[in-house]
């Protein structure tokens, strides 16, 4: 799978196995969106330092619980959940000013994203539903995945991922 960095148009390749490592992300100075079936870990480590980054976990192919390794400095990290997964912050330590943002925590939880590590002065945004739905599709990958999709007659997966799968 391919990723598209959005202020340079640069792209990158990330191709993992399913749970054979951790999934390595770096973000500086730029932001970047991994959005649709982008991966199958379910280990990541986050590096960020003054960027944004979206990280679509909602895909079917990612069982499980998930296990976020962070180190943030000055960062935003925006983590679009299905609708059944809970956040542990536990293990999360803050320095300076930083918070997890989760406006609509689930009742029942199915699956737990544990986010353990670092953030000086940085925030986490949880999305899910209609509102993860709208951040992935107002992105430049999605527009892509429009235009792939309508030339090949299929229907686009970026918005949600669960759409494909039956």
């Amino acid at each position: 799978m391919t990723t598209t960095d959005i202020p340079t148009g640069t792209t990158e390749n990330t191709n993992t196995t399913a749970n054979s490592r951790a999934e390595r992300i770096q973000v500086d100075n730029r932001s970047a969106k991994h959005l649709g079936h982008w991966t199958t870990a379910t280990a990541y480590q986050v590096r960020a330092r003054k960027g944004v980054l979206v990280l679509d976990l909602r895909s079917p192919r990612i069982a499980g619980d998930l296990d976020v390794h962070l180190d943030l400095r000055r960062s935003t990290l925006i983590v679009l959940l299905p609708e059944d997964a809970a956040i542990d912050q536990w293990e999360l330590r803050f320095d300076g000013r930083g918070r997890v943002g989760d406006d609509q925590p689930p009742a029942a939880a199915v699956r737990r994203v544990r986010l353990h590590g670092a953030a000086a002065d940085s925030q986490i945004r949880v999305r899910r539903g209609g509102v993860a739905q709208l951040t992935a599709m107002l992105s430049r990958p999605y527009l892509a995945e429009l235009r792939r999709a309508r030339r090949a007659g299929t229907i686009p997966t970026v918005d949600d991922p669960a759409r494909g799968q039956a």
